[in-house]
């Protein structure tokens, strides 16, 4: 039997395979799409997520060096620099290329399929076709595996964000993680080669990604390449979970639960949970991941969600004046998620 079946091959899946082919489990990764795949995501890679993926011997693409995080709004500016490391800032395709050839030398190879249900009992799990005593769900912002258990938490009234990214052919001008505020939402700016950034804007609004760059005229202005890549979206932004285990099934990455993109610690909590259930499975003490990952994610979800709620109200125009206003407090804050 197969000790680790894992429901997606983004960089969550990939992590956890090789986490648990690396204790010793027969694991197997089951996913739709072959290759690397892109999607909208900002690609700026926290000092902790660079750690955690060269720990796994992934060999990282060059991009580009992340020192820090700038506010900015209009003339007014707030700067933190990381102290225990530097991000990187990675184009999704390179980075999920690399984490693909690290798993065909520890003999994990993807195999093509789609698990939206799932059966269980007390010897193992059955989902895609396939049979294992473990199933690790890493299957996105959409899990269909949390769906397929109950575990989804249904949206309530307060305003759903989304999230758009494309890249433009320009040489950076910093070596920080911009994010410019407006009243209409955020632009997240991330070098991630010599001759390119991608710029993610983030909003309640439904509006086209040109409409919402118009906010932000002084970025705009620096966009003189022109665009190197179409837009992506994803949406809404903000996803639930009940628990993030239920009986042989944990769950992962974006599919155990995702406050925002506005502070950047995707990848690196993908990584960090797919690490700590493996861990979890490796002690025979699966329903200890559940308090594991409330630990793990508890600063994200308070920070994350504090700027969420003031992020495209009145008070968004008070955000980079209080920050530039409080470098110690605004640089704390970053440090704690970094």
């Amino acid at each position: 039997m197969i000790d680790v079946l894992v429901a997606g091959g983004g960089p969550a899946g990939l992590a956890a395979a090789l986490h648990a082919t690396a204790a010793g489990l027969r694991t197997v990764v089951i996913e739709p799409r072959a290759g690397a795949v892109d999607k909208a995501c900002g690609e700026g890679i926290m000092p902790s997520g660079v750690r955690a993926l060269t720990d796994l011997g992934v060999r990282l693409p060059r991009g580009r060096t992340l020192r820090g995080i700038r506010y900015v709004r209009g003339d007014r500016d707030a700067r933190a620099l990381f102290d225990t490391g530097q991000g990187r800032g990675i184009r999704r395709t390179d980075l999920h290329a690399a984490l693909l050839a690290r798993a065909a030398e520890a003999g994990v190879a993807p195999v093509p399929g789609r698990v939206t249900g799932v059966e269980q009992d007390a010897e193992g799990v059955t989902a895609g076709g396939l049979r294992a005593r473990w199933l690790i769900a890493a299957d996105g912002l959409h899990s269909p595996v949390r769906r397929a258990l109950g575990l989804d938490v249904p949206q309530g009234p307060a305003a759903r964000r989304y999230g758009q990214r494309r890249h433009y052919r320009v040489a950076p001008w910093t070596d920080l993680v911009e994010v410019h505020w407006s009243q209409a939402g955020e632009a997240y700016v991330t070098p991630v080669a010599d001759d390119l950034v991608g710029v993610a804007v983030l909003s309640c609004r439904r509006l086209g990604y040109d409409e919402h760059l118009a906010a932000f005229p002084e970025l705009r202005a620096r966009l003189t390449g022109g665009p190197a890549t179409a837009v992506r979206g994803a949406g809404p932004l903000r996803q639930r979970a009940r628990a993030r285990v239920a009986g042989r099934v944990l769950l992962v990455g974006d599919a155990a639960g995702y406050v925002d993109a506005l502070t950047g610690e995707g990848i690196a909590l993908g990584l960090a949970s797919a690490r700590a259930a493996v861990a979890r499975l490796r002690t025979g003490e699966p329903a200890a991941y559940e308090r594991d990952w409330r630990a793990l994610t508890r600063r994200h979800r308070a920070l994350t969600g504090a700027l969420v709620r003031v992020a495209g109200g009145p008070a968004a125009r008070l955000v980079v004046p209080a920050a530039a206003a409080l470098p110690g407090v605004f640089t704390a804050a970053v440090r704690a998620l970094q």
